[in-house]
C-alpha cells in the first residue's frame, strides 16, 4: 500500500515499539506524510523502510534506562506519538502455567511502559496543535478468552488507562485513539510463537495499519478522539462502537 505524501514541515513523531510489526508500518507512514520518526525499540529498525527512521535503544524491563530514552526522547516538540510495545507471552497457556516472571514482563511491557510513555509525553503533546496520542490495542480486551490471562489482563488495563486519559483531555487536549488489527497479524513476535511451516496466508499484514496512520496526523486532521478503531485487511476501519471485534481465542492444548 502507497501512503499519500504530505509535508508537515518540522512535525516530529515517535513509536514505542516501532523497529517492526505495527508500531513499524506506523512509524514508515507517519515518516513517508513528512514527519521526522523516532523509532525507541530494543532491535534497531532493518530492511526496507529503515532509512526513513531514526532510532535510539529502549529496553522498558530496565527502569532508568527507559526513563532516560524517554526523557532525551521528549527533550523537543512532539506532535504524534504512537505506542506499539508488546508482550505477548511465550505461548498460550492455562494461568496456572504461566510463571511469574512472564506475568511480571507483559504487565512491565503492556501497562507499565504505556503509563511510563504517557506520562513522558503528553505534557510535550499538549504544547503541540494538535497532538495525538495513538495506542495499539487488541480484540483481547473485548473478547479475554482462555490461556492469555496475562495479555488479556494487561491489554485490558492499557485500554481503560487510555479511555480515562481521554476523558481528561477532552476535545480540547490531546487526541487519543487507540487502533486494534480485526484478525491475526503476520509479525515477527507472532512468527516466534508458530510452528516453521506455519501458513499465514489468511493472516492481516501491518501494512494494513498505513492508511490509518496517515489520515490521523493528515493536515487539519480531526475526530476519533477517545475511540477503538478496528482495522481490516483492506486497511478499512471502523469504531468498535459500530461493531465490536470478533474473537481469536482457540483451545489451550491439553
Amino acid at each position: 500500500m502507497t501512503t499519500p505524501q504530505q509535508s508537515p514541515a518540522g512535525r516530529r513523531a515517535l513509536v514505542v515499539g516501532g523497529s517492526t510489526g505495527i508500531g513499524r508500518a506506523i512509524a514508515e507512514s507517519w515518516a513517508r506524510s513528512g514527519f521526522d520518526v523516532l523509532v525507541l525499540s530494543r532491535g534497531r529498525p532493518t530492511g526496507d523502510g529503515a532509512d526513513l527512521l531514526r532510532w535510539s535503544p529502549l529496553d522498558l524491563a530496565d527502569s532508568d534506562a527507559a526513563r532516560g530514552a524517554l526523557n532525551r526522547a521528549t527533550a523537543g516538540p512532539l506532535d504524534a506519538v504512537c505506542y506499539s510495545a508488546v508482550s505477548y507471552g511465550s505461548r498460550r497457556a492455562p494461568f496456572g502455567d504461566v510463571e511469574e516472571d512472564e506475568w511480571r514482563r507483559q504487565v512491565e511491557v503492556n501497562l507499565h511502559g504505556l503509563w511510563r510513555t504517557l506520562s513522558a509525553t503528553l505534557p510535550v503533546l499538549r504544547r503541540a496543535p494538535a497532538g495525538l496520542f495513538l495506542g495499539i490495542s487488541s480484540e483481547v480486551v473485548y473478547n479475554a478468552g482462555p490461556g492469555r490471562s496475562g495479555y488479556a489482563a494487561t491489554k485490558a488495563a492499557g485500554n481503560a488507562l487510555l479511555d480515562s486519559i481521554a476523558q481528561e483531555e477532552g476535545t480540547d487536549g490531546v487526541r487519543i485513539v487507540q487502533a486494534l488489527p480485526a484478525g491475526m497479524v503476520d509479525t515477527p513476535g507472532i512468527r516466534r510463537r508458530r510452528p516453521v511451516d506455519f501458513d499465514y496466508d489468511d493472516y492481516m499484514s501491518p501494512r494494513h495499519f498505513a492508511a490509518l496512520a496517515h489520515a490521523l496526523v493528515t493536515e487539519g486532521a480531526t475526530g476519533h478522539h477517545g475511540d477503538s478503531l478496528v482495522v481490516d485487511g483492506d486497511g478499512q476501519w471502523h469504531s468498535v462502537r459500530e461493531a465490536p471485534p470478533v474473537s481469536q481465542s482457540r483451545r489451550v492444548p491439553a
